[in-house]
């Protein structure tokens, strides 16, 4: 075994989560208040261990009484996700809002686009039944295939191959809900003088896992730089809530239940982190395998996955183009 297999392992993630927390806070405190010159942040609240963890950071750096979370459900949201929002949010003494979304979804006619979208493939579909949206696995084929998953009012589910038309057609429906949101977070922003935060980790930031002007858009991104796996360090660090460390990632987007795997990564976040930080670190995937238990080629093949998004995301990094 070669020095650099040796060194390469889960523990290459590992952080000092003090000396990281007191480092986060210290940016979060001179950005909102020198450089963005407000008042406090804004936190939209999922239940999840991403906005959780900001939350919790932007409370150690600014006090409790200077942070905002927002909880934002809507008529597929899990009932688990505003639940665990209302522990964080009693646990931090934080101030919070309600805000139910559904009818300006509605009124936007986002469950209509969403029907429609998927009736061009299964024309049967309508309002008794749930979805979600799926991608092929890592090998089932060379490229990552979409798919519709609906289930019946009987409880029969049904998988079928997406058209690109009616993929393109879903997602921009089902993107409402995100820029939903973030315009409710920009009111409370604008309310009370104060800074929107922003809760992706390197993993989302990195591969595109968010919307443009969705939850792709805020003043301050805080674990932007932090893997998944260390966004739980610090989580733990921070004393959030063990129901919500305990939760497996999830969209929240779709009636059914979706992990974020199934839905955008090849892989779970753990071995994601992994791939990622190899593929950061230009490590060749038969350093990798063995740490994440996959062969060289389904390492390479993540690898290639990787790039792919990165393409893609290269438009949801992109700031407005002018002409001078």
């Amino acid at each position: 075994m070669s020095e650099k297999v040796s060194r390469f392992s889960a523990d290459s993630l590992n952080l000092d989560a003090g000396a990281e927390v007191a480092r986060i806070s210290a940016v979060i405190r001179d950005g909102v208040f020198g450089e963005l010159r407000r008042k406090g942040l804004v936190v939209g609240l999922s239940g999840g261990i991403d906005s959780s963890t900001v939350a919790a950071l932007a409370v150690r750096a600014l006090g409790a009484d200077r942070v905002i979370g927002i909880f934002m459900p809507e008529s597929d949201s899990s009932d688990d996700s505003l639940q665990l929002g209302q522990l964080l949010g009693k646990k931090l003494g934080i101030r919070t809002f309600k805000e139910d979304i559904s009818g300006i979804l509605k009124g936007a006619e986002c469950y209509r686009r969403r029907d429609e979208a998927i009736k061009e493939v299964i024309p049967e579909y309508h309002a008794g039944y749930k979805s979600k949206l799926v991608l092929s696995s890592l090998d089932s084929s060379e490229f990552r295939i979409s798919y519709v998953v609906v289930q019946s009012p009987e409880g029969v589910q049904t998988k079928i191959r997406l058209t690109a038309d009616a993929f393109l057609a879903l997602v921009a429906a089902t993107n409402f809900k995100q820029r939903t949101r973030k315009m409710m977070e920009y009111y409370y922003a604008d309310r009370y003088l104060y800074a929107v935060a922003g809760t992706p980790n390197r993993l989302e930031y990195d591969q595109g896992f968010f919307v443009k002007n969705g939850d792709g858009a805020a003043d301050l991104k805080p674990i932007a730089h932090l893997y998944k796996t260390q966004v739980y360090q610090l989580a733990a660090y921070l004393g959030v809530p063990a129901e919500i460390q305990h939760r497996p990632p999830t969209t929240d987007t779709y009636s059914l239940e979706q992990s974020q795997e199934e839905f955008y990564f090849s892989l779970p976040y753990g071995k994601m982190d992994l791939c990622l930080f190899g593929k950061n670190h230009a490590l060749p995937p038969s350093d990798v395998a063995p740490a994440v238990g996959l062969s060289e080629q389904q390492v390479a093949r993540v690898y290639k996955d990787i790039d792919a998004k990165r393409q893609a995301a290269h438009y949801l990094h992109a700031p407005p183009m002018l002409v001078e």
